[in-house]
């Protein structure tokens, strides 16, 4: 069961309330080259360079070292602007169009197929997805936006076969707090797509092997950098 711990509940209604606010911000940064971004953020978080990540902020001096655990928020989700009305401007039919009930649909399955699968690739990399905060808990508050799906399975009775190379496209955007005193330490902003050397059919299953596929590499980062913190901080 989940601990009603007060800093917890206060970072989930923080989350849900500031989304909007974080998409009209975030929208100029995720354009632009590392070689325009600002050295340091509005919130004191400085650029890292060099990164696997597109863009990368980081509290300087903070280190994640003592985190063996890690509490995962609800995956808030985004379609990228206007994705909706483009898309129905192709379809010729009404069956063919996407709803809002079904926009909604696809965006909270992406968000327990997140959670899933973020939960399944950090445990296997030795790190407990827990529910309560801790000293040595990694609060990690997540965001996927500019949800571009190529050809979404909306499971109507007229629909045929559509044939793609790439399901689509989303971006990470991603916080990182220390869950026992809500200090927030990095920001990360990735976004990816799905490239196949191969075109093949689009349904519902073959979306959700293509999401799970970037969440899967974004949770692996996560772990993989955990690794390597508590690695280099051991050899000191």
């Amino acid at each position: 069961t989940m601990n009603k711990d007060k800093p917890l509940l206060a970072g989930r209604l923080l989350f849900s309330l500031s989304c909007a606010l974080l998409l009209v911000a975030l929208q100029p940064v995720a354009l632009a080259q590392n070689d325009d971004l600002p050295e340091v953020s509005e919130d004191g978080l400085h650029l890292v360079k060099n990164t696997k990540s597109r863009i990368a902020y980081a509290k300087p001096g903070a280190t994640l070292d003592k985190y063996t655990k890690v509490l995962v928020l609800d995956c808030f989700v985004q379609f990228r602007e206007k994705w909706q009305k483009d898309y129905n401007l192709n379809e010729v039919g009404l069956s063919g169009r996407v709803s809002d009930k079904d926009a909604e649909t696809i965006k909270k399955r992406l968000a327990e197929e997140f959670r899933k699968e973020f939960t399944k690739v950090l445990g296997d990399k030795g790190y407990a997805v827990v529910d309560n905060v801790g000293d040595d808990v990694l609060l990690v508050r997540p965001a996927i936006i500019n949800l571009d799906v190529t050809a979404p399975d909306l499971m109507t009775a007229s629909m045929g076969t559509t044939v793609i190379r790439s399901a689509g496209s989303m971006t990470l955007y991603l916080e990182l707090y220390d869950s026992a005193t809500s200090e927030l330490l990095a920001r990360v902003i990735d976004a990816k797509a799905d490239n196949r050397a191969t075109a093949q059919r689009a349904n519902r299953s073959t979306n959700k092997a293509a999401a799970d596929r970037i969440i899967k590499e974004w949770a692996s980062e996560l772990a993989d950098h955990l690794g390597d913190v508590k690695e280099n901080a051991g050899s000191d």
